[in-house]
């Protein structure tokens, strides 16, 4: 009788798969939390009367102990030193943790009347502490996310990498999905801007709990690559040296993606924190329902970026998807700035096209990352991208545009459920977001040829024939 032969748990479809749907939940309540205040702005103004500069603020601290701390960075060494299980086990609690906090400030009435100066700034006290809660929670959701690519590359080497990572992102942006689409009828329907908040709280200790879970298959799945190839194998994979951070900063094709990264961002994200008063000022829809266009936004990506990143692994041309994505981007923007197309079905084409855009790039530049950094490497080289992204798409941008709002855009006021809101002319920022699409693509070209100067294989399918 021929002796049946141990196999490396990943080679199990319904194992990997079943893996990528759980830390996958994880993400989704993480990215519900993300942008579920983005639709509240101007019920932020009416209850908590918070100005865009203080909305601007709040929304930019996202990054900041990220950025000036270096947390993420830390994270990535800390997940290729301690392994996926220990950091994002960490990395969940650290979310709930942020997220109690941020409740807690809008909701207590212990800081009202407070103002708070921290070095150069002054803001109400509750914009502070909620911008903390924010901060914090924004440490765990990045180390989480580096952690959850880590996971699905483990898993999903050689197999549907680029689809598996489009489906962890089309899930986590349900979230945003739904964040974007009912926090406001939400908050509306129990008269308070913090119900959504506490929704989200409980998602992410349902989250945590998911990733517990996890753990039990990434145990099983290191003790069947110790049966096939032995000890080394697993431990060489978990080996980092601080050494290899100058590796990885020298690598010009790391770069490459890292700024296309944040440029490519900086015109999505930002605008998504801005977009449902875009839709109320410029578009005229009403405020009930204006979180709904810019909620076709992630869900159309739900459809579309397992789409090309199947496409990507069985085809290839990962350098050529950036491009087109980063050309739909620039597009898109340059239409929102025109004043004269102010109908909201123009509205709704516009975002679908954005979200076409949005699932493009993705798509194809996390899975390319691999192709570029050896996999030993991988958790602190995804986790300096999005330090860079933190950085600029996700602290200076929004805090940039909330300024720019307040300083060159405001229109005049309007009633809205009986209070005085200010209206804006958004034109100007849509602007600077297509300054940052034109840049992206740029830096997409550059790419393109630094591949083909060092044989990475981005044009390359990625499942091995």
């Amino acid at each position: 009788m021929t002796k049946k032969l141990p196999k490396i748990l990943s080679e199990s479809k319904t194992a990997r798969w079943t893996a990528l749907a759980i830390v996958a939940f994880t993400m989704f309540a993480g990215y519900y939390l993300a942008d579920v205040m983005a639709p509240l702005q101007g019920m932020l103004e009416k209850q908590l009367k918070w100005s865009s500069t203080d909305y601007g603020w709040y929304t930019g601290a996202y990054g900041w102990f990220n950025v000036f701390l270096f947390f993420l960075i830390f994270g990535g060494i800390i997940l290729d030193k301690m392994g996926v299980r220990f950091t994002g086990l960490t990395a969940a609690m650290v979310m709930v943790v942020g997220t109690a906090i941020k409740y807690w400030a809008i909701t207590t009435h212990a800081l009202d009347g407070a103002n708070w100066t921290i070095l150069f700034w002054t803001f109400p006290a509750q914009v502070w502490l909620a911008a903390f809660g924010y901060t914090i929670f924004g440490v765990g959701i990045e180390v989480a996310g580096i952690t959850v690519t880590k996971i699905i590359v483990k898993w999903f080497k050689g197999h549907e990498l680029a689809l598996a990572m489009g489906l962890q992102l089309a899930i986590a942006r349900m979230g945003t999905a739904l964040a974007l689409s009912t926090s406001l009828p939400v908050a509306k329907a129990f008269n308070e801007v913090s119900t959504p908040v506490l929704i989200c709280l409980i998602m992410l200790c349902i989250g945590f709990l998911a990733f517990l879970v996890y753990t039990f298959s990434d145990k099983k799945l290191d003790a069947s690559i110790v049966a096939v190839k032995g000890d080394n194998e697993v431990t060489t994979e978990e080996e980092f040296r601080i050494i290899d951070i100058l590796s990885i900063i020298k690598n010009r094709g790391w770069w490459y993606i890292t700024i296309l990264c944040a440029l490519f961002y900086s015109a999505v994200f930002p605008f998504l924190k801005y977009a449902t008063y875009f839709m109320v000022n410029k578009f005229s829809v009403d405020e009930n329902w204006a979180g709904i266009i810019p909620g076709l936004l992630p869900f159309g990506t739900i459809i579309l970026t397992p789409f090309f990143g199947n496409l990507y692994d069985r085809k290839g041309k990962g350098a050529t998807i950036m491009i087109v994505g980063s050309l739909l981007i620039i597009l898109v923007h340059l239409l929102f700035a025109v004043p004269l197309l102010n109908h909201w079905l123009i509205a709704i084409f516009l975002m679908i096209i954005l979200g076409i855009g949005f699932s493009l790039v993705p798509s194809a530049m996390w899975p390319s990352v691999p192709k570029i950094i050896p996999e030993r490497q991988l958790g602190t080289a995804y986790a300096l991208i999005f330090w860079v992204q933190n950085a600029w798409a996700l602290m200076f941008v929004p805090a940039l545009i909330g300024w720019v709002l307040d300083k060159y855009c405001v229109t005049g006021t309007a009633i809205l459920d009986g209070q005085p809101v200010t209206t804006y002319n958004y034109t100007l920022p849509m602007i600077l977001f297509m300054l940052f699409g034109i840049t992206a693509l740029l830096f997409a070209f550059l790419l393109k040829i630094e591949d083909k100067k060092k044989g990475y294989g981005l044009e390359l399918p990625n499942i091995r024939s």
